[in-house]
């Protein structure tokens, strides 16, 4: 199960709203939906606006889900994220992680959040530093403009440059964990 932080919505992108996503995406692969899910949506149905699921209630849903069956959960740009939102994801991931043996949680993102999730997440993480390759930044670059709807705007000046300074600049961009 999957989930992407985009940093255009990131205000709307809750630990709740990111987890229940999840949450979703296994009940809906599921035959059969466990009992304690099905009751507690019932019961969040019958509170005063039928309310959705809480962050507590969510992380236990994962928790009975991830006990049974072996979960692969892939978070995409968990720096995208707001500050807030994050702590209280990798506190929930910690959460979930603690239950069942089975559950991997892959999560990519920018070099400063590493050592968020190796405080929140402790000994459960392995950090795999990614970094581009100089020829595959200039390819993206030359990519990127050839598409410039104005290419009278730069001259082969300019694009030298470019492709000299921004394959330089260029350093460690994304960690998965």
């Amino acid at each position: 199960m999957s989930f992407y932080f985009d940093f255009a919505t990131r205000k709307e992108q809750s630990a709740t709203e990111m987890l229940g996503f999840l949450l979703k995406q296994i009940v809906s692969e599921m035959e059969a939906i466990p009992e304690d899910i099905s009751r507690a949506f019932q019961e969040q149905k019958k509170a005063i606006g039928g309310r959705r699921p809480q962050l507590i209630d969510i992380v236990k849903m994962l928790q009975t889900i991830t006990s049974s069956q072996r979960t692969f959960l892939c978070i995409d740009a968990l720096a995208e994220c707001v500050v807030v939102y994050r702590v209280k994801i990798l506190d929930s991931l910690k959460q979930i992680l603690e239950k069942p043996p089975g559950t991997r949680v892959f999560i990519t993102g920018r070099p400063h959040i590493r050592a968020e999730m190796e405080k929140s997440l402790g000994g459960k993480v392995i950090s795999v530093p990614l970094c581009p390759n100089k020829e595959d930044i200039i390819r993206y670059i030359l990519v990127r403009l050839g598409k410039d709807e104005t290419p009278d705007a730069i001259d082969e000046s300019l694009v030298a440059d470019i492709l000299k300074k921004i394959p330089e600049s260029v350093s460690e961009m994304y960690v998965g964990e």
